[in-house]
């Protein structure tokens, strides 16, 4: 744009200088980079836009909706975090996981929780199972010194080692019926053995 009078009117590329060449080139990729970012739909959508905050605006209520449809998006995955509780039988890394779904999505929201809060709403979640080990971390290092991923790695171990010991148990009883069942056919393959002999 140039000054004349006191209204800006755009340049003819003759009158571009280095700095606003560099900004049509900029602007040009800018353009190019949201077309080949969108799937075919959307790029129907912005290609009758005419700048690039234009086409970012339309993209933007596509995916995130208007300040309305957000709000709604916020306050039911508020109640979902608010609701959240492990289910029976739920192994640690598939609780996480649900867990970690509704906060990336509340956080894609800009509706963001403390590492602190993280901690504290996964321990009340626990079934009673865990009633104990939630104990045992409330008195030993409190939920201010424990972040969501030290959380983790503690529930995993309690789950290997404290729940789901019986898992080694089947491991020996399953040995031990293989070489029960192997002497099984070792007899009846001397069986065989002292049938054949008598034959002769």
């Amino acid at each position: 744009m140039k000054k004349v009078g006191d209204k800006f009117l755009p340049k003819i590329k003759d009158e571009f200088d280095a700095e606003d060449i560099k900004k049509v080139e900029n602007y040009a990729k800018a353009i190019n980079m949201l077309y080949c970012a969108v799937n075919p739909d959307d790029y129907r959508k912005i290609s009758c836009c005419s700048t690039t905050k234009e086409m970012w605006d339309k993209l933007e209520v596509t995916y995130e909706g208007t300040d309305q449809v957000r709000e709604a998006k916020i306050d039911f995955l508020t109640q979902e975090y608010e609701m959240f509780r492990m289910k029976e039988h739920e192994k640690i890394d598939d609780m996480f996981d649900r867990f970690s779904k509704i906060v990336n999505d509340l956080h894609a929201l800009k509706k963001t929780y403390t590492g602190r809060d993280l901690v504290r709403k996964i321990l009340r979640s626990l079934t009673s199972e865990w009633r104990s080990k939630v104990d045992a971390i409330y008195e030993s290092i409190g939920t201010s010194n424990v972040t969501i991923d030290g959380l983790r790695g503690n529930l995993k171990t309690y789950e290997s080692t404290i729940l789901n010991p019986s898992l080694n148990d089947q491991r020996k009883g399953i040995a031990l019926k293989a070489v029960k069942e192997s002497t099984m056919d070792d007899s009846s393959d001397d069986d065989e053995v002292k049938l054949v002999m008598k034959k002769f």
